[in-house]
Parts: C-alpha cells; sequence; structure tokens
C-alpha cells in the first residue's frame, strides 16, 4: 500500500505539503514519478515545475540518497530499508477545474498532477489522509473514512480530485437509483431546485441513450470564481467545473454555460472515461500519448453535450441554435481549416492543441469534431430512412469496447459508422475528418436535411467585414488578433500582433472602425502601426467587389418548415 498524507504550514502561501509512505520495499532502487500530463488535457503538463524541495528518509529517519534521472522521474537508494518515506511540498496557485489550488478557504487537488507514483506498484492500493481544520468537508468521489481516501489503485487515485473546504453548498439528486451531487464551493447562491430540474432532466436523458450509468456514485464540483470564467474536466466518477460569475450563476449567460459544460462533462464519463481510444488504454502518464481520434472523443462529447440538451427539453432551439451557431463561428473564422486535418490536430494538441500557436496552422477539435459528429449524425439518418443515427455508433463502442475494456481504432470507428448506416461514409471522413476541405458544402446538406438553414450574416464590424481583420481594444490600446488570408489587411501587410495607433493620423482611442468606415468612403485609410516594436504606415484599400470575409453564421427553420412535423427533424432530436 503507499500512503500519502497531505496538509498545509502557511495556507496563504499556496503550498501543499505532501508525505508519501512506501511500505514493503524488497529492492536497493525505488523509482518515484510524476505524471507528465493530466487526462482531459492532451498536452504535456510538466506537473514537476512546482514541485519544491524532495527528501527521502528510512525507517529509522536517516536521509536516503537519490538522482533526479529525468524532469519528474527520481531514483532513490533504499539501503535496505522496507519502509521509505519521501516529503515534498507542491505549489497550488492555479484555480481552474483541472489543476491545484490551496489557500485559507480551501484545499483542492488534483492528485494526477502532485502525487508521485511507484514505477512498478501503481495496482496497488494508494490511501490519502488529509490534516484539516475540524469544520472541513472533504468533497470527492472516492470512499471515506474519517479523513482518509481510499483508491483501489494509481489511476483511480489520479482519477479522483478531492476539495477539502467549510465554504461549500451541497445537494443531491437521484436518477435511475444512482445518487447525483452538486457541490458549489466559493461565494454564490445556487438556485438548487432549478438546478436539480434542470440536471435531471440531461441526466436522465444521457443514461437513456447509453442504456445505463456505468458507475455507482458521481459528483458535479463547481468551483465557483467571482469572475468570468468557463472550464471543465471529466472523470469517471466526478467532473470539477470552473464557473463564473458566482453572482450570475442562475440566469442568463453564465447559468446557460453551467448547464452547457456541466451535460458535456456527464457524456464524457462514458465517451473516452469508459470508452477510450486503443493510444489511451492504459493511460501512460509518462509521455505523450498520441491519437487521431479527438474528434470522437472530445468532438461527439461536444456535439452531444449541446444536443441532449434541446433533446431533454432543457434548452430550446433557439438556445440550441446559439451554441451551434458559436462552433459555426470557430469553424469558419479559422483559417487553420485549410492547413491540418481535424485528426492531424487531434495528434498535435500534444505540441500546442491549447494554445492560439502559429495563426492558420490547425482546428480546434472540439468544435470542428462537433460539426463532423452532426454530418456524420444526419448521413445514418438518411441511409436508414431514419432509423437509426450516431446514437447507435457511440452504443456500440460503448458495448463492444467500453464495456470490455478495449480501446478501438480509427478503423473501427468507421467500420461502426458503415455497419450502422449500411452505407460507405468514406467520403465524409475523406473530406471532413483526414482532409482540410471546407465544412460547408457537408453542412448545407445536413441543415437542408433537418429543415433549417445558414444566412450568413456580415460581421458588423467594419474591419471585419471590408478590410478583414480582427482586433480587441483594451484601454484605448487596439491590437490585431486576426488576418483572413489574401484580404485588404493581408495584402497591405497587416498581421496578428500588430497595434494599430492611428487612422489617417487621428489616434485611436475605442473608435477604430468608426474612423475606418469614415475615411473608407473617400478611398484612404493610412494605419499608423506598431509592428515588432518599430512604427510603420499601412496603406488599405478595399476590395469593392468582395467583402464579407468574417461573417456571422445564422440558423433558422427553413420558411414554411413545421419542425415538429417534419419526420427527419424529429428522427434527429430523438437522440
Amino acid at each position: 500500500m503507499i500512503h500519502y498524507t497531505f496538509y498545509q504550514k502557511n495556507p496563504a502561501s499556496h503550498y501543499i505539503y505532501i508525505d508519501m509512505l512506501v511500505n514493503d520495499v524488497d529492492s536497493e532502487i525505488l523509482q518515484l514519478e510524476l505524471p507528465a500530463w493530466r487526462p482531459g488535457r492532451y498536452e504535456l503538463g510538466n506537473f514537476a515545475k512546482n514541485i519544491k524541495r524532495v527528501d527521502a528518509f528510512g525507517e529509522n529517519g536517516e536521509v536516503l540518497e537519490y538522482t533526479k534521472l529525468s524532469k519528474d522521474l527520481w531514483e532513490i537508494k533504499t539501503r535496505g530499508n522496507k519502509h521509505v518515506k519521501i516529503t515534498y511540498s507542491y505549489y497550488a496557485a492555479e484555480l481552474n477545474a483541472g489543476a491545484c489550488y490551496a489557500d485559507v478557504l480551501q484545499m483542492y487537488v488534483n492528485p494526477v498532477h502532485c502525487c508521485m507514483f511507484v514505477v512498478g506498484r501503481t495496482s496497488e492500493n494508494h490511501r490519502v489522509e488529509l490534516k484539516i481544520p475540524e469544520d472541513y468537508r472533504i468533497i470527492c468521489s472516492l470512499p471515506l473514512n474519517g479523513s482518509v481516501l481510499e483508491a483501489v489503485d494509481f489511476d483511480e487515485l489520479a482519477d479522483s480530485p478531492f476539495v477539502a473546504t467549510a465554504q461549500v453548498k451541497s445537494e443531491v439528486y437521484r436518477v435511475e437509483g444512482i445518487d447525483f451531487h452538486l457541490h458549489f464551493i466559493g461565494e454564490c447562491r445556487p438556485d438548487f431546485e432549478k438546478i436539480k430540474k434542470d440536471f435531471n432532466a440531461f441526466t436522465k436523458h444521457q443514461i437513456n441513450f447509453w442504456g445505463d450509468f456505468p458507475y455507482d456514485v458521481y459528483h458535479f464540483i463547481f468551483q465557483v470564481t467571482p469572475y468570468r470564467f468557463y472550464h471543465g474536466v471529466e472523470h469517471k466518477k466526478n467532473t470539477v467545473i470552473a464557473i463564473g460569475p458566482g453572482y450570475a450563476i442562475n440566469s442568463g449567460d453564465t447559468y446557460e454555460d453551467i448547464l452547457g459544460v456541466s451535460c458535456h462533462e456527464l457524456f464524457h464519463t462514458w465517451n473516452v472515461k469508459t470508452i477510450r481510444p486503443a493510444e489511451m488504454l492504459p493511460y501512460d502518464f509518462s509521455k505523450e500519448n498520441y491519437a487521431r481520434t479527438g474528434y470522437v472523443y472530445e468532438g461527439f462529447t461536444t456535439y452531444y453535450g449541446d444536443k441532449l440538451l434541446l433533446g431533454s427539453g432543457v434548452f430550446n432551439l433557439q438556445q440550441y441554435f446559439k451554441t451551434l451557431e458559436e462552433r459555426l463561428v470557430k469553424h469558419f473564422h479559422n483559417f487553420g481549416r485549410f492547413n491540418l486535418s481535424v485528426a492531424a490536430s487531434s495528434w498535435e494538441t500534444w505540441l500546442d492543441g491549447y494554445v492560439p500557436g502559429a495563426p492558420y496552422r490547425k482546428t480546434n477539435i472540439y468544435d470542428e469534431g462537433s460539426l463532423v459528429a452532426l454530418m456524420l449524425d444526419v448521413f445514418i439518418l438518411r441511409s436508414t430512412g431514419n432509423q437509426k443515427s450516431l446514437r447507435e455508433v457511440c452504443v456500440l463502442l460503448y458495448e463492444r469496447f467500453g464495456k470490455k475494456n478495449l480501446g478501438y481504432t480509427e478503423k473501427d470507428v468507421i467500420s461502426l459508422v458503415n455497419e450502422v448506416s449500411g452505407a460507405d461514409s468514406s467520403g465524409i471522413f475523406t473530406k471532413y475528418v483526414y482532409g482540410t476541405n471546407d465544412f460547408e458544402e457537408g453542412l448545407s446538406e445536413a441543415f437542408v436535411y433537418l429543415g433549417w438553414e445558414m444566412e450568413k450574416k456580415p460581421s458588423s464590424v467594419y474591419s471585419e467585414d471590408v478590410f478583414g481583420f480582427k482586433s480587441s481594444e483594451v484601454s484605448s490600446q487596439v491590437k490585431v488578433s486576426l488576418v483572413a488570408p489574401y484580404s485588404p489587411a493581408w495584402k497591405a501587410g497587416l498581421f496578428a500582433g500588430d497595434d494599430i495607433l492611428a487612422v489617417n493620423n487621428l489616434v485611436v482611442k475605442n473608435n477604430l472602425n468608426h474612423w475606418l468606415s469614415y475615411f473608407e468612403s473617400e478611398g484612404n485609410v493610412t494605419l499608423l502601426i506598431n509592428s515588432g516594436d518599430r512604427i510603420r504606415q499601412v496603406e488599405l484599400t478595399s476590395d469593392t467587389k468582395k467583402r464579407g470575409y468574417f461573417f456571422n453564421p445564422v440558423l433558422k427553420v427553413k420558411a414554411g418548415m413545421q419542425l415538429n412535423a417534419d419526420a427527419s427533424f424529429r428522427a434527429w432530436l430523438r437522440y
């Protein structure tokens, strides 16, 4: 058994102290490794950078020597000791859904960040003991005995975040005999009656979708921030969701965000926590776990996280269209879609998947994958006369792979789509998963089948519509964020990162687009910019024959269409 003790010395310092006891040591060398990444974020996290001082001791307190073999691998000379104690501290100052955070109000831990494991002994029981104030509650999906958490192995421990705090508001709702816990940590006043009603609806709809729930309990753990925030991370029996601001959680966009991310993360309980690609079964915490199927484990989940809110009645069609329009904007405003496929982008999340990176380089497996899922869903509906859908593919992945603890491959996904549809789906995969073809044709066909129309509404922002560049304005500073290829801005030499100082010698003060419109009518626009700390002028000339470099997709029901009476839409909405 491996035993960890967690405690704080000076909570305001954000340091968590960890004593790790390894019993029954039977070798001269003991190797300890810290995970290099965490499931749910497919990039190297290099968590060892947060560790301050490591010490190792024998049974009688004697100091044991160790050597660091890599950035997160330590090798200790045991000198015949049967019990070895390792002490270290971890800097926990990042409050989001997947990190660790400790202060005077809480100790929030994702063990995958800070729990070393003994190489070769990850299958043993792992125990965590918490030394915390008496008024603290412990929130976790692991079995709790007093202040001790029990995990059957390191994988379960790594997948079980916990929070110890006195500032938590909790409720529970029950679906199909399973308790679903809601925990809100931070300053907020959750409307539990409203929340439980909506959560009950989409939870029941998801269980009906899959046929059962794979675990005996589930916890929604909300880290509520005083500022606007949105982030969620999935686990088998729980999810941590960082959301804010706390004063707005019961209504408007923030409440819709809570519903959206919660439905998404719950769907992950099946898709990626139970049904996993072969490349991630088991997880190898020491290095990258490359896979091209991000469009399945993140894309399908994003698609159904939105769609099942509509199907369960939690969202209306207008709310669903709003979320889908957001996915479409991210697609059509991302010119990286012409350079790196969705499958290739999945592989390369390990390189730069969660930062903007080089302009025009990559796509987003969440949003692009969700659009692929929509096209596959409609393809199967059309091919089977509305008798089957993408749901059947998901359920077969669950039955044939997830329940049998087998990993699926890229070929398995294509094969299942073909099996369920009874048709050849290679065209969709070739064009939209492995190719860099624009999605518009495939999406338009799907929309027509469902009785929808997509209008390309010109951007109301003058720089985007006429000159082809996006910018952000903060404290009178205007910074270019994106330039459409071959637009007037592109041709003039304006690029991301440039600061716009003036238009026709008039200093810009939160009025860039007003001046662009004013001077463009005369055909004379000169920008003074700071580009790489060098001041230069850029002459912008609009193309009288082309505009709309950035447009906003607007979805609506086709004129004269009664969706409730349309067989295709009703079949699609079913799941």
